[in-house]
């Protein structure tokens, strides 16, 4: 069997069990929802992994092999097939997403065992996994727009899962509409490409970019554009980032699937894809690489007034994509994919401990109510060590290698790119510091109660379930949270996912040193073969200070949050009473949702009210419908006054007409 049958199967098997589960749901007992849908996407995983060595059996040169399902409309210069393209980048992406989020599945089996809507859950879960497959294996522009909006539609489907919360409801049409907002950005983006290339095919398109485009072509810096607005959206990129910390609303392990593996890596899998269009294009890429940098310094301070345990984390991947967006836009493919797999690794790492922190607070997610849980739960505590370590960027753990290479490569671009990185050095250090406030506030200082009872051996259930987001009482029937709460200490499926991860977090860097090995880079090569920034000289100068830095900011970032929240814990409110504005403009995530509501919502919403109260009430109720009932009504009148019943009359009408049909013919002659 070759490369492409096994990329078929890995997209067959998360399918088959989205339809296993959500018609045969009635019928399973017990866990094995959750068991089949954990199969479904380990035997992904499995395809994945003989995808790799299938393709590892080909010439370097002859890497990149493509697959056609059907012809869906071969005419007029459209090729529209169901195709996919096996090469090192997309099996690279195919590993990661169904590897992590088999891990994730396995973790669900437990976490999620008490809720009314298990099986949908998976049925959910298999279907977002399948989307995210079909769009970083996709051919071509249709199938990718296709595997796109199915991401959009199970992330929906997944934050609103626990329909009957408003909140999540809320959620999850903010997330559905703002990434519409992406899609309608990607295809026109994919127009302006199709009508200078002729072609919706990935490997045609590459081709042909040299040859009718000259660089900085206005139409495809447009179209670039337009694809980087598509990106922002699903990576929760500045400006349209501000659905990502609602997601949160959705369960734990959703919040993991969408954060480490899956739907915020879109965006930086779409920009290395089509590199050959953005290196023509340097002024789009310019754009994606400023938005990148902004992104991961403003997300970074957002998530140092954070209290809700999750949105601390989802801030955090913002800031992480942030990086990422930032690598793949400057040229640092293989760096900035080595973040992505390495990023997945410990940040679905942090939100499983979060879910196991959040459980043994009973559904509880304000640090504020937290601390002291450190004896309590020890896994738990040393899989967000494991975690934070990484993330803030310390040696050994993997963090460290794949973000430092990254700034490395920005740095060796010179110019205004020392600006990014600069400010990339500084988001290293504020996110070592937001990552150990979190853990230092929860796992130290005196035990709430919850984690004393947890000592003793009792694990809290709230005896009045509530909505964390707002405090609101809630029942545990179908569409709310169920009635029980799981901790890793307790639940083997739990403890095997985060140990797993915990184990990849620590080691995974170790994969590619930043220019003493080049695994990731020799791998990705055939994938990035026509790109002219994939090998730069590197100034070994700068390596040596990239390292140091790096370390040093990171063990910095630590050693401040011990000193505010652990040896001097009163520091943190005095800071906030002395810089009460920028404690403000950081709680309210700089404003940006208020700003977004003012300038597109309220209007929006103006305009649809005004629309509906004078163009749909007086045009086409009164004009047009009201109109046309009016003279059908006119009419009908006419002709029932005219069916008299007397034959005469009749006679008579019959006469006139004649007579002037008559008068006409005579007139014409």
């Amino acid at each position: 069997m070759t490369a492409t049958t096994f990329g078929w199967l890995v997209l067959l098997f998360p399918l088959a069990g989205t339809v296993v589960l959500g018609l045969g749901w009635r019928s399973l007992p017990g866990r094995s929802a959750g068991w089949i849908g954990t199969a479904a996407i380990a035997a992904s995983f499995a395809c994945a992994v003989v995808c790799l060595a299938a393709l590892q059996s080909h010439h370097p040169g002859a890497r990149q092999l493509t697959s056609t399902l059907w012809d869906y409309a071969v005419t007029v210069g459209v090729d529209a097939r169901l195709s996919i393209l096996v090469d090192p980048l997309a099996v690279m992406m195919i590993l990661v997403v169904s590897g992590i989020s088999a891990l994730i599945h396995l973790y669900s089996v437990s976490y999620l065992w008490s809720d009314r809507g298990y099986a949908r859950f998976f049925s959910y879960l298999n279907f977002f996994v399948f989307s995210m497959l079909l769009l970083v294996l996709a051919g071509n522009f249709l199938v990718l727009i296709i595997g796109w909006a199915f991401v959009g539609a199970a992330s929906y489907l997944l934050i609103s899962f626990w329909y009957r919360r408003t909140t999540a409801t809320r959620a999850g049409i903010k997330a559905f509409v703002i990434n519409v907002v992406g899609d309608v950005g990607l295809v026109l983006g994919t127009y302006f490409i199709l009508k200078h290339t002729g072609t919706l095919d990935f490997v045609k398109t590459f081709n042909a970019v040299p040859h009718v485009f000259a660089r900085d072509d206005g139409d495809l810096v447009a179209g670039c554009v337009l694809l980087l607005v598509g990106a922002f959206a699903k990576s929760a990129q500045i400006p349209l980032h501000t659905w990502l910390p609602d997601a949160m609303e959705g369960p734990t392990p959703v919040s993991a699937l969408i954060h480490a593996a899956t739907m915020v890596t879109a965006g930086v899998y779409l920009i290395a894809r089509l590199h050959p269009l953005f290196e023509r294009a340097p002024a789009a890429a310019d754009v994606g690489a400023v938005i990148g940098c902004l992104t991961l310094v403003v997300a970074a301070t957002i998530a140092l007034a954070q209290t809700d345990v999750k949105r601390v984390i989802a801030y955090s991947t913002m800031s992480q994509i942030g990086y990422m967006i930032m690598g793949v836009s400057v040229g640092a493919y293989a760096a900035g994919l080595f973040h992505l797999m390495t990023h997945a690794f410990f940040k679905a790492l942090l939100f499983m401990a979060a879910g196991s922190l959040i459980g043994a607070m009973a559904g509880e997610q304000s640090l504020n109510r937290m601390g002291g849980f450190r004896r309590a739960m020890p896994f738990t505590y040393a899989a967000f060590v494991v975690g934070g370590l990484a993330l803030s960027g310390v040696p050994p753990f993997s963090g460290f290698f794949s973000k430092d290479e990254i700034l490395l490569v920005t740095g060796e671009r010179g110019g205004w790119h020392w600006i990014l990185y600069v400010a990339g050095y500084a988001g290293a250090l504020l996110t070592a510091v937001y990552t150990f406030r979190l853990i230092f506030r929860a796992f130290h200082g005196e035990p709430v109660k919850e984690a004393t009872e947890l000592e003793h051996g009792h694990l809290a259930h709230a005896d009045h379930p509530f909505n964390p987001a707002t405090g609101e009482e809630e029942d545990t029937d179908v569409g709310f949270p169920g009635p029980e709460h799981h901790i890793a200490e307790r639940d083997p499926p739990m403890r095997l996912a985060m140990g797993v991860l915990a184990v990849g977090a620590l080691v995974a860097g170790l994969v590619q040193i930043p220019k003493v090995d080049f695994v990731i880079d020799h791998f990705l090569h055939p994938s990035f073969a026509d790109s002219a920034l994939y090998e730069v000289r590197t100034k070994n100068g700068l390596l040596a200070v990239g390292l140091i830095v790096g370390t040093a900011l990171g063990l910095a970032g630590v050693a401040i949050a011990y000193r505010i929240w652990v040896t001097r814990p009163g520091t943190a409110a005095a800071i906030q009473a002395r810089l009460t504005f920028v404690h403000r403009l950081l709680v309210n995530k700089w404003y940006f949702d208020e700003l977004l509501d003012l300038l597109f919502v309220r209007p929006g919403a103006w305009m649809g009210r005004f629309a509906q109260q004078t163009f749909e009430r007086v045009v086409v109720n009164e004009a047009l419908v009201g109109g046309t009932t009016g003279l059908v009504r006119a009419g009908s009148a006419a002709v029932r006054a005219a069916q008299s019943g007397f034959v005469r009359y009749y006679a008579g009408v019959l006469v006139i007409g004649i007579a002037a049909v008559s008068l006409y013919f005579l007139l014409q002659s």
